[in-house]
C-alpha cells in the first residue's frame, strides 16, 4: 500500500473496500478518509493483518442469519478486515492502556487499510518476540480457541480434549492451548 495522502477532505489512506456483499471479486482498493479514534479507542497504523474465517463470512454475507448485525443489503463496515497488529498513532480521551509509539495486537474493525481503530479492550501489547505478522493471526482465531477451552470447556489437567477440525486457524490454536493446559 502507498503512504496516505492529502485529499480535498483532509488525510486520506488506502484500504481494501467492499459495496455490496460477494466473492473476493467484490473487494477493491480505494482511498478513504483516516479514520478518528472515540473516546475508548486506539488508532492503529497498521503493520500486518490477519485473515480469519469470519473475514469471509463478513465478506459474502453468509450466513444469512448474520445480516441484521453486520448490514442487510451491504456491509456495515466497507473496510474489510478484522485482526490487526500495528502501533499505536493516538488515543481517544478516556484510553489508559496505550499511548502513541506503542506496539499492539488484536481486534480492529477494518484492518485491511494502513490505519484501524481498535476498542481498548480488544488490543494488547504486542510480545516482544513475536513479528507484527505473528500477532496479526492470532487475535480472532487463538481468542475463540481459548474462550472455548479455558471458559466454556474449562479445562484441566489430565482431561482428554478432542478437537474436531484441528486443522483450521480455532482447531490448530486449540490443540496447543489444550495441551499447554496439560490436557
Amino acid at each position: 500500500m502507498k503512504s496516505t495522502t492529502t485529499s480535498a477532505q483532509g488525510v486520506s489512506m488506502k484500504a481494501v473496500t467492499q459495496d455490496r456483499y460477494g466473492s473476493s471479486e467484490v473487494l477493491r482498493l480505494s482511498d478513504v478518509p483516516v479514520p478518528e479514534p472515540g473516546d475508548h479507542e486506539v488508532l492503529i497504523k497498521v503493520h500486518a493483518a490477519g485473515l480469519d474465517r469470519g473475514t469471509e463470512h463478513l465478506m459474502t454475507g453468509k450466513p444469512y442469519a448474520m445480516r441484521p448485525a453486520t448490514g442487510l443489503r451491504r456491509p456495515k463496515n466497507p473496510i474489510s478486515g478484522r485482526d490487526v497488529a500495528g502501533t499505536v498513532t493516538k488515543v481517544g480521551s478516556a484510553v489508559t492502556r496505550f499511548a502513541p509509539g506503542d506496539r499492539v495486537y488484536g481486534v480492529a474493525p477494518g484492518s485491511f487499510a494502513e490505519y484501524a481503530v481498535g476498542p481498548e479492550n480488544k488490543l494488547a501489547h504486542k510480545p516482544a518476540h513475536l513479528t507484527f505478522e505473528q500477532a496479526a493471526v492470532v487475535p480472532i482465531s487463538a481468542g475463540t480457541a481459548l474462550q472455548a477451552l479455558r471458559d466454556v470447556g474449562k479445562v484441566q489437567p489430565g482431561q482428554e480434549v478432542l478437537v474436531i477440525g484441528a486443522s483450521g486457524g480455532v482447531g490448530s490454536y486449540a490443540v496447543q492451548l489444550a495441551k499447554t493446559f496439560g490436557a
